[in-house]
């Protein structure tokens, strides 16, 4: 089942290589931050790096077999964070991915795995930028998958459904992203009238009218694959706790 599933994601992310759309969405694009805040991101999202990378050593060492699932999941968050989505004000919106990995793998997982979907985006699809890098690792990579991970981590301890639990996470962790990047925007560049709270205001309202369809939408495929890995968790992967719970 999960090969299966992942050649399923492959064959999406060839699609998403060779007919990719805009550039210019919501993963904060090559020199439009000033070199400080550049510098100022990567700083704050490199321990998450480093602690995700330790602790992804961790589990394929005590279980190798997680490496497909692990890659799977890496797919999924490079195909749905490279859809971009026409916004009616102009820009483009598009899902992030990255609640299945903080589900499955932690969410300091998920920065390694981040890294690694935005360091390709941006080298070949100019979708991104490798000066901007450590902004878009933290949105994308650092406080969608955490917010994620607390998510579905809360509701499962109330004993909520499961695939509820797994929208949840992949709904708001979608959310969080882009209100993390327009922060750093606003924070970037505050309005001349205002100051932060109005450019603030202003980059949330670019997005809002189509990424929360977005994320809902996000949820519900996050729901559907969770569950078609979760049917041979039973048999092959034995180490994942939440999906042995959800078979």
């Amino acid at each position: 089942m999960v090969s299966h599933i992942g050649i399923i994601v492959t064959l999406l992310v060839l699609n998403g290589i060779i007919a990719p759309g805009s550039s210019y969405a919501m993963h904060i694009m090559e020199g439009f931050l000033p070199p400080a805040w550049n510098i100022a991101w990567g700083v704050i999202a490199a321990p998450f790096v480093i602690r995700g990378f330790f602790s992804l050593q961790k589990k394929i060492s005590e279980n190798p077999r997680l490496k497909m699932l692990l890659a799977m999941a890496g797919a999924f968050a490079f195909v749905l964070s490279a859809l971009k989505m026409p916004s009616v004000t102009g820009s483009c919106s598009h899902p992030t991915g990255v609640g299945l990995g903080a589900i499955l793998f932690g969410p300091t997982a998920m920065s390694v795995v981040g890294l690694i979907v935005l360091l390709f985006q941006a080298l070949l699809l100019a979708h991104g930028g490798l000066t901007t890098l450590g902004a878009n690792v933290f949105s994308l990579a650092v406080a969608g998958p955490f917010i994620a991970f607390v998510t579905h981590r809360l509701l499962t301890n109330l004993h909520l459904p499961q695939w509820f639990a797994v929208f949840a996470a992949a709904a708001l962790g979608d959310l969080l992203t882009y209100i993390t990047t327009a922060v750093q925007l606003a924070l970037a560049f505050p309005a001349e009238t205002g100051g932060f709270t109005a450019s603030l205001v202003k980059f949330l309202g670019i997005f809002a009218l189509t990424q929360i369809p977005l994320a809902i939408s996000e949820g519900i495929l996050t729901v559907m694959i969770f569950k078609a890995i979760a049917a041979c968790a039973k048999d092959d992967l034995p180490g994942i706790c939440v999906l042995s719970k959800e078979a």
